[in-house]
């Protein structure tokens, strides 16, 4: 699917398909973490089931001001983490929502759209290669 930023000066996520998206018509085929605020880091994790604490932890130094949200796609299906995992978020009051990495592809360009502080930690697995979803 291609996506059109309303914002250019911050990340957005241009377009996405099966194991890749792109950020601001960068095409990216591994794990990104993308803040409201123009950071974007490469996320070390390549499955579900690498997932440690320290991924989620890592998500706080990410921006100057703690982000109201953490946008957790987790790759082609939703699939929830342990809570145990996301406790230094939680204990810090930043709120964590879980979708497929499509899914929080979309919501993450609405609410940096919106000015909204957020975080989107996208697990991108290895799969197929088709282009852009219309």
């Amino acid at each position: 699917m291609k996506l059109h930023a309303d914002k250019p000066d911050a990340n957005t996520i241009t377009a996405y398909g099966d194991g890749w998206i792109a950020v601001n018509g960068e095409r990216l085929g591994h794990s990104v973490v993308l803040a409201s605020s123009g950071e974007r880091i490469d996320w070390h994790c390549k499955a579900h089931d690498e997932l440690g604490e320290e991924h989620f932890n890592s998500l706080l130094a990410l921006m100057k001001a703690p982000p109201e949200l953490v946008i957790f796609g987790s790759g082609k299906h939703l699939r929830f983490v342990r809570p145990a995992l996301l406790q230094t978020l939680i204990k810090q009051r930043i709120g964590v929502e879980t979708m497929d990495t499509q899914a929080a592809c979309r919501t993450f360009n609405i609410l940096a759209g919106e000015g909204r502080r957020v975080i989107a930690a996208l697990l991108i697995e290895s799969g197929g290669s088709e282009g852009p979803h219309p």
